[in-house]
């Protein structure tokens, strides 16, 4: 990540700041701090201060804080009033919550996309499980990871319901986090991945054959098997 060790000034701003629009440096700070919480280099229970993240990512008071409030709205972050900004905690409660949640919303747009899909749409989540192959054996996690992104992006699409595409991108963050929780705890990502692909190609297959209650299946038991996975390394 970009670094700097200029120090803060009182208007917020930085020598050497990144620059651009407000709307790009709030972006990139967003983008950094997903990028710090969900593979865990700011730890659960953390605080997160503003002038150490000015200083770290070269950029202003006000994106950082747009940023934490946007991390805060999809509860990455918690803001305790009068101490700060932390890094949420991975507790058991919040992962059952996290978890069940995704087996509604991810089941349901799975459902959906077997019955609505477009061929174009089906066509590139095959493509897309087919890059998540090729990251696991490259040992590309940062492919892996955006090729991800993108499927449960392209499958939110694909439902045809804006509620659900606007809230898988939202949720997807906070189980990525718990993706990169198992993986710490058990010594490698990729056992995680392969499980991780038997789910899409399970599910791109089900699209094929416009089989929603497959790929409803296919997707939920993918959830489950996490959900036990991260029950046994709390």
């Amino acid at each position: 990540m970009p670094t700097t060790a200029a120090i803060a000034t009182d208007a917020g701003r930085m020598p050497g700041d990144v620059q651009g629009t407000p709307q790009l440096l709030a972006e990139r700070a967003y983008k950094l701090l997903v990028r710090k919480i969900t593979r865990l280099e700011s730890e659960p229970g953390s605080v997160l201060v503003e002038r150490d993240l000015m200083q770290e990512f070269g950029i202003g008071r006000t994106p950082i804080r747009e940023a934490l409030q946007r991390l805060a709205s999809e509860r990455l972050v918690n803001h305790r009033p009068n101490r700060g900004m932390f890094v949420s905690e991975i507790t058991a409660s919040s992962v059952q919550e996290i978890y069940e949640f995704r087996s509604v919303v991810d089941g349901h747009a799975a459902w959906l996309a077997a019955t609505r899909a477009t061929p174009a749409q089906v066509a590139e989540l095959a493509r897309l499980h087919q890059r998540l192959l090729r990251a696991t054996e490259d040992e590309d996690i940062d492919d892996y990871v955006e090729s991800d992104r993108h499927f449960y992006r392209v499958l939110g699409e694909a439902a045809h319901n804006a509620l659900i595409s606007d809230t898988i991108p939202r949720i997807f963050n906070l189980h990525l986090r718990l993706w990169f929780f198992i993986s710490q705890k058990t010594g490698s990502w990729q056992p995680v991945a392969q499980a991780h692909e038997v789910m899409t190609l399970g599910l791109v297959k089900a699209l094929e054959r416009r089989d929603p209650a497959a790929a409803k299946q296919a997707m939920e038991s993918y959830i489950a098997g996490r959900l036990g996975d991260i029950k046994r390394v709390l």
